[in-house]
């Protein structure tokens, strides 16, 4: 059985922009269905997957993901017609008679929502191919669920699905065991965490929808206990393990709706004026921040107790938007609340396009086999034969090919040792928003002014952001508190935990202000060539950690082909580019 995953809703941004032409640019980020993507499950597993941003190169897009299918279809060397099921992430049939009762909602039900919208955007991009008989949707948090729990290698776990909004829902709490999943509980997307999260995103003067991650990033700065009675003023933990949040249902018109200006006035009279975009970040926004990533932990932890009490799951599943928040990963962990832990590294709604097709497959085969999953580097890759040309043509750089890998790595690790900020580009592109040494931005985590340097010179963003750590997965417990036993739980850079205090001094680049790192361990089985360098890094340094980060400047995604690594190394003040077996270096 051959099913191919996909997310996004095409004409949602388009829909409201018909709609309220006139809104300043940031409010069209109030919207469902960005993070298009595709994903291919075959008999033997899972082949391809990779998000249309990649392609088109428009960040986050929910465009009908057209080239990030083929490009699957290609990876698996399959036609349209060989495709049994098309999944989609979403199914808003059963919720059709509550957009029918006003005039806007209805026509959003139609242009957006309804199956026959989206059966006229796979007609138009890959027309006559029985899509109609061959398409089913999946309810969203379900494809969230089975995104997680279908790689985990769990046989049973408790599943938390936590996000801004699927169909009408923002939280789910699931049990699976063998091949089903059952809904225990559901949260209206009117109490949703996630879109709290958001708002205080746009509040704070960040880009709702996809700049969470910064105010994550900014809390550590902060003292949340400031502001913490205030912010859980906002939240409500019922006995039930669910919660409340009425400043979301403030907003009454289709306008306030649109762009949840009620809540933002609450919150400018309860924490003062918001700040405006690319204004000074003063104390008072770090502390609010701190407060709000405390309240959202607050609340995760309560509803996991309670099911966790309830049901006596000692394994724990999430994904979801929520589930990118590392620092509250983190917390969770260190709660020893479950014995074992499972984030789905691609936990937006890329991640979904996976999980429609998983939950296909087990719907139909239930005897279909379910394994932990590895390093999803199921992205396009690049032979010699490709890159070269791309190499032959960048005339104003120095290049060298190198025919053995340990030699190639010596270069690189002295490079990097010497202070030079190097892009690496190798193999298979990796599935999800974390670069994990496929398409990554390298350099020595050591020196003082590391973090400044490539925050204001190479990725040009605001210089508060924290850099990951890359470690030997053999070493990971030496320099990290991470339990021995426990590094494959930290290989997607999801989780956020403590450099030991030793060490903090020797990597002030990879340290956040509290002492912690969101870490990432590599292991020579998932990731060899990655692995390799680092340890050539260390044969020189004594040191096996690189600081890692995404293959990509500021508003742009990160690098796919060739063409773009050199481009972006053109544009980009770095030192040398690594692609494939090829060093590039200024002359």
């Amino acid at each position: 059985m051959n099913v191919l995953g996909i997310s996004g809703l095409n004409n949602s941004v388009a829909f409201k922009k018909r709609e309220f032409p006139n809104l300043p640019g940031v409010y069209y980020r109030i919207a469902q269905g960005f993070d298009a993507a595709s994903a291919l499950v075959t008999p033997s597993g899972i082949v391809a997957a990779a998000a249309e941003e990649r392609f088109t190169r428009e960040k986050t897009t929910g465009a009908f993901p057209v080239h990030a299918m083929r490009y699957c279809l290609e990876a698996g060397g399959l036609k349209p017609r060989d495709i049994d099921f098309l999944a989609h992430n979403f199914n808003y049939e059963s919720f059709e008679s509550t957009y029918r009762k006003s005039d806007y909602t209805s026509r959003l039900y139609d242009a957006v929502f309804s199956r026959q919208a989206l059966l006229a955007c796979i007609s138009e991009q890959l027309p006559g191919q029985g899509w109609e008989e061959k398409l089913v949707q999946v309810p969203h948090h379900l494809a969230h669920a089975a995104s997680t729990y279908y790689v985990s290698g769990y046989d049973e776990s408790l599943i938390l699905i936590s996000d801004g909004m699927g169909e009408h829902h923002s939280t789910t709490v699931a049990v699976g065991s063998g091949p089903t999943i059952e809904i225990l509980s559901q949260t209206p997307s009117i109490h949703s965490l996630g879109i709290l999260y958001s708002v205080f995103t746009l509040y704070l003067g960040f880009v709702f929808n996809m700049d969470e991650y910064k105010v994550m990033g900014l809390a550590p700065f902060g003292n949340p206990r400031r502001y913490l009675g205030k912010m859980m003023e906002l939240i409500h933990l019922k006995d039930n393990g669910t919660h409340s949040i009425s400043v979301l249902f403030r907003n009454e018109t289709e306008l306030q709706r649109e762009t949840y200006s009620a809540t933002l006035d609450v919150l400018a009279e309860m924490f003062g004026p918001p700040r405006e975009p690319e204004s000074e970040i003063t104390q008072h926004h770090m502390d609010i921040a701190a407060a709000l990533q405390n309240a959202l932990q607050n609340a995760l932890m309560h509803t996991l107790r309670h099911f966790k009490a309830l049901t006596g799951m000692d394994n724990l599943c999430t994904a979801g938007g929520v589930a990118l928040n590392c620092s509250a990963n983190g917390v969770l962990r260190r709660s020893r609340l479950f014995s074992n832990m499972f984030v789905q590294p691609a936990a937006g709604d890329d991640g979904t396009a996976l999980g429609a097709a998983l939950y296909v497959r087990h719907q139909r085969n239930p005897k279909a086999q379910a394994k932990r999953m590895s390093v999803p580097l199921w992205g396009p890759e690049f032979s010699r034969d490709q890159i070269a040309p791309v190499v032959e043509q960048a005339k104003e750089f120095d290049h060298k090919l190198f025919d053995n890998f340990d030699d190639l790595a010596a270069a690189v690790a002295q490079r990097l040792e010497e202070g030079q900020i190097i892009g690496w580009f190798q193999g298979r592109m990796e599935y999800g928003p974390r670069a994990l040494g496929s398409r990554s931005i390298l350099a020595d985590p050591r020196p003082q002014d590391m973090r400044e340097r490539i925050n204001a010179i190479i990725k040009k963003r605001e210089l508060f952001r924290p850099f990951a750590p890359a470690v030997a997965s053999e070493h990971a417990c030496r320099y990290f508190e991470i339990d021995e036993g426990e590094e494959d739980l930290y290989a997607h850079m999801l989780f956020v935990t403590r450099v030991r205090r030793e060490f903090r001094e020797a990597l002030p680049a990879i340290t956040h202000v509290d002492g912690s790192a969101r870490v990432q361990t590599v292991s020579k089985e998932q990731n060899p060539r990655f692995w390799g360098l680092i340890r050539a890094f260390e044969a020189r340094t004594g040191m096996p950690v690189l600081l890692n980060t995404s293959f990509n400047v500021r508003g742009q995604p990160i690098v796919c082909t060739p063409k773009e690594a050199v481009e972006t190394f053109t544009t980009a003040d770095l030192d040398a580019l690594v692609v494939g077996d090829y060093l590039l270096t200024r002359r």
